[in-house]
């Protein structure tokens, strides 16, 4: 059994990144594809190369590199993230009374894209709503009934009008909303809670962590004017980016391979800082070669690096310089809508596909 070097296997790792094409993309690490190789999966082996290294952990933004996977598992959590980590939504609005400018159901649709939050808790504990199929009598079920086990009631109800010296500032020719009229603007944190039936025990409404609330409560609904009001109520339910975008929880899930940059051989003085002009601002930067003493190109920080190939138009660098991306490094950039923190959405999605992993076992069982 033959047992490639760790340069080899280093070198089987990096897709060539050359001035008009890209080589090797397709994956080498299956049995059979290199004579006399031992290339089976071995969980050990997985174990050793798997790591999560984080290098942004704020609240609702992330990016942290996901090293020692296939495409496709990193493919899979990016699509996980995106559509299958449920998240409360408003599913139903019921308007009692608009008098607007904003027709019924643009209204409904902004009210729907507000992303709302609350006790994490209490989303697992909120089960789903299963609408009932007018044209299937058996789809009606304890499920397609709002309840308080399936179902957030929330209300919006506001009136503008003028305010205590309003009319007085109008003469004086005033033409500042906000010094003229009371609730001109209607925002996001103008929407209420109520809790009903066991919800208070999980979303209660006087702790401002745990009620449901909306994420970024100056989001703007709507523009009134003196006599013009909005009465409605609105039904959440839980559901999934699949289903419907304003169910996703990240504003953007993404992912690139970190790129490589070798120097096959030095690259000096005038040189070095035009090849450093190449490249974004820190990926190169220059050091005093040890020899000579003049400034000599040395790569800083690759992952600032977009891979633009701007190096490689020039002749003077491209036999000095190889380009590439390592297969196995995924730099995933995670920000979240505001429901879950963007490091948990990734833990989530772990727990996710490994419950589909599960699932499918027990099937292949059966």
């Amino acid at each position: 059994m033959v047992v490639p070097s760790e340069a080899e296997v280093e070198r089987r790792r990096i897709i060539g990144v050359n001035a008009e094409t890209v080589t090797d993309v397709a994956a080498t690490d299956f049995p059979h594809h290199y004579p006399y190789e031992d290339a089976s999966w071995s969980l050990a082996k997985f174990r050793k190369g798997l790591k999560v290294q984080f290098h942004k952990d704020e609240k609702y933004d992330s990016v942290f590199s996901l090293i020692g996977v296939d495409a496709s598992i990193a493919n899979a959590f990016r699509r996980i993230l995106i559509a299958e980590i449920p998240t409360l939504a408003v599913e139903e609005v019921y308007i009692f009374n608009n008098t607007s400018i904003i027709q019924d159901e643009v209204l409904a649709h902004r009210l729907g894209l507000i992303p709302l939050t609350g006790n994490p808790e209490g989303f697992r504990w909120l089960q789903w709503f299963r609408k009932p199929d007018p044209e299937d009598p058996s789809s009606d079920s304890k499920a397609s009934v709002p309840s308080d086990y399936n179902t957030i009631v929330l209300d919006l109800n506001i009136t503008c009008s003028w305010s205590a010296t309003g009319k007085a500032r109008a003469k004086q020719g005033e033409t500042d909303p906000n010094l003229l009229y009371t609730n001109s603007n209607v925002y996001a944190k103008d929407i209420t809670f109520s809790a009903t039936g066991q919800q208070s025990r999980y979303f209660d409404p006087e702790d401002p962590e745990k009620r449901i609330r909306p994420v970024n409560p100056d989001i703007l609904i709507a523009k009134l004017r003196p006599g013009q009001e909005i009465r409605l109520r609105m039904h959440c339910i839980k559901g999934v980016g699949g289903d419907h975008a304003k169910f996703s929880p990240v504003a953007t899930a993404s992912y690139r391979l970190l790129p490589s940059i070798t120097l096959t051989s030095p690259i000096r003085g005038a040189d070095a800082r035009k090849f450093a002009r190449c490249f974004p601002k820190g990926v190169i930067g220059l050091e005093a070669d040890p020899e000579t003493g003049e400034a000599a190109a040395v790569v800083r920080d690759v992952m600032k690096d977009t891979v633009s190939r701007e190096c490689l138009r020039h002749d003077e660098f491209k036999d000095k310089v190889r380009l590439g991306r390592v297969r196995d490094h995924f730099i995933f950039s995670v920000e979240s809508t505001g429901q879950m923190r963007s490091d948990e959405l990734f833990v989530e999605s772990v727990r996710i596909l490994r419950a589909k992993a599960e699932r499918f076992k027990s099937n292949l069982a059966d």
